[in-house]
């Protein structure tokens, strides 16, 4: 499903980070580990396309980003990926409905409310459907977050550090719901994080060293 081949990226001004090689077999659910700084958001983002890739190879579902258009990975990108990121960046004015649906709108698939009733259902959420997001706590928002990565259904969730600034017992909650969801749609999950809570609720560790 994913596979990671002769990968380095260099920002500007900084010195050339460089990953090993990994493959990701579909619906695994995976820890990308290291400490701050390592890269793991780095790799990540190259994953997701959200970074372009500098050299090297990165396969999903059999095709190279590395080969696409802007215009074909933002498509592709829209199609096959959701992205849980450490900052939810929900739009407050909107209501949980209205956030969720931009997700299908941006990626210029179907909006469709049924769906959305559904996610919402699954995280326990159903009550908050008209809700306006700056009503909601922090683990409220967190499950939005969740719910609008499942949307459009998509074969791969990249999730960055989604439990680091949350006590063990919302931790435990997160990743349960983020492994449940995926495990119900059939998805891969990478989660890139410190947070050494989570290596016992995912079996496969992807460890970043010494970048």
């Amino acid at each position: 499903m994913i596979k990671v081949t002769n990968q380095a990226y260099q920002y500007a001004g900084s010195k050339s980070i460089s990953f090993p090689d990994l493959e990701i077999a579909k619906g695994t659910h995976g820890l990308l580990l290291g400490d701050s700084g390592s890269g793991k958001t780095t790799l990540l983002h190259l994953i997701g396309g959200l970074l372009r890739s500098q050299k090297g190879k990165i396969e999903v579902n059999g095709f190279d980003l590395t080969m696409l258009q802007e215009n074909e990975l933002d498509r592709f990108r829209g199609k096959h990926f959701g992205f849980v990121f450490q900052k939810n960046h929900l739009i407050a004015a909107l209501s949980v409905e209205r956030n969720l649906l931009a997700a299908p709108f941006f990626a210029d698939q179907y909006q469709d409310a049924e769906r959305v009733g559904v996610v919402l259902q699954q995280l326990g959420l159903e009550g908050k459907r008209n809700a306006k997001v700056h009503s909601l706590s922090q683990g409220q928002a967190q499950r939005v977050a969740i719910a609008r990565a499942l949307i459009n259904r998509p074969e791969v969730i990249l999730a960055d550090e989604p439990t680091s600034a949350l006590d063990d017992t919302n931790c435990d909650k997160v990743i349960k719901l983020l492994m449940e969801s995926c495990m119900e749609q059939g998805a891969t999950l990478l989660v890139a994080t410190h947070d050494q809570r989570l290596r016992k609720n995912m079996p496969h560790h992807y460890q970043l060293r010494d970048l």
